[in-house]
């Protein structure tokens, strides 16, 4: 995930508690692709997506900028080519110029774009979003039935939005877990959902003829 317009000095610490949460000697996380850990070898995107959805997610740094400027506060989240967007902008103007920046970034293929017309979320509002976020993955790896790292989940203003390419029984299971979690307010399903056979196989089904 890429935070525009937040990693300010005084969320610094925000940031170094989230990463603490995760553990002292955490690998680096890019764009939900874990380098010096397992999650590369477990994810289940090919490293050419998610090579791509770390470019969108950089790239969309200058595109909203240029698009709005210092007006709102916004996150780009890719995950296998799927964009979601999330943050506050003032204006429905300025939701649909930050939409319509990130679909010209190149590989995009879907946009799901949730920007709220709000003020800015405070410190506080953005730090439980970190430990909702925190909770929800310790979750998961607690429950020991779901494959964790097939999951990229995102919190905003008590929101959680889950993404990945999962089974619709993976997909219920994780709902279920993440709605489970003091203080989530509601869960939004992301999810790019594809058959039993099609996970096992690695390869897209192929579509079946008229």
């Amino acid at each position: 995930m890429i935070f525009l317009k937040r990693m300010r000095p005084a969320l610094l610490p925000v940031a170094l508690a989230a990463t603490t949460l995760l553990g002292a000697c955490a690998p680096l996380l890019i764009g939900g692709a874990m380098l010096g850990g397992s999650m590369v070898v477990t994810d289940r995107r090919t490293s050419g997506t998610q090579i791509d959805d770390q470019g969108i997610e950089l790239k969309s740094i200058n595109r909203v900028s240029e698009a709005i400027g210092d007006r709102g506060s916004v996150s780009v989240t890719s995950y296998n080519r799927q964009v979601l967007i999330t943050g506050e902008v003032p204006t429905e103007a300025d939701k649909a110029a930050v939409e319509q920046a990130v679909a010209r970034i190149d590989n995009v293929r879907l946009i799901v774009n949730e920007l709220a017309l709000a003020a800015v979320s405070t410190l506080g509002t953005r730090s439980n979003d970190t430990l909702l976020t925190s909770k929800v993955k310790a979750s998961m790896v607690d429950a020991k039935d779901v494959q964790a790292n097939a999951y990229k989940v995102v919190t905003e203003r008590g929101v959680v939005y889950l993404m990945g390419r999962v089974t619709e029984r993976e997909a219920t299971r994780a709902t279920d877990i993440a709605r489970g979690v003091s203080g989530v307010r509601k869960v939004v399903r992301v999810f790019e959902i594809v058959g039993e056979a099609e996970l096992a196989s690695g390869q897209p089904t192929p579509a079946a003829k008229p």
